[in-house]
């Protein structure tokens, strides 16, 4: 069974870092693309980033853009999210997913998804 585990997840103070990770079983993520979404109480889920399937292409949220940096070692099956300059309004539930084919900012391209971890910025 396929399945996306994220963590790193936490509470930090506005201005601070955290680093997400992705891991995955049953998958390879080296033959998937993946994306960061978060979800905030009461708001749709939101892309933040993602990866292609080298790492050679990433896209970034404008809201994150330079804060936020997407990598991946396919040798670990990992992929992570570097964030920086962490804000009140990044806090929310990020979850990882993985997409085997055509990818992107809408969710519905996705094939897997994790459970999620919740990061909760303080101000």
């Amino acid at each position: 069974q396929v399945q996306l585990v994220e963590s790193g997840g936490g509470l930090v103070e506005a201005g601070g870092s955290l680093r997400l990770s992705c891991s995955a079983a049953a998958i390879t993520l080296s033959t998937h693309a993946v994306g960061w979404f978060r979800q905030a109480p009461g708001k749709k889920r939101e892309f933040v980033a993602d990866i292609s399937k080298s790492g050679a292409r990433t896209d970034v949220a404008d809201s994150a853009k330079g804060r936020f940096t997407i990598s991946r070692d396919n040798a670990r099956n990992t992929v992570a999210l570097q964030m920086d300059s962490l804000k009140p309004e990044d806090t929310a539930i990020y979850y990882c997913a993985a997409a085997r084919g055509v990818w992107g900012r809408d969710p519905r391209a996705y094939d897997y998804w994790g459970q999620g971890t919740q990061v909760t910025v303080s101000s």
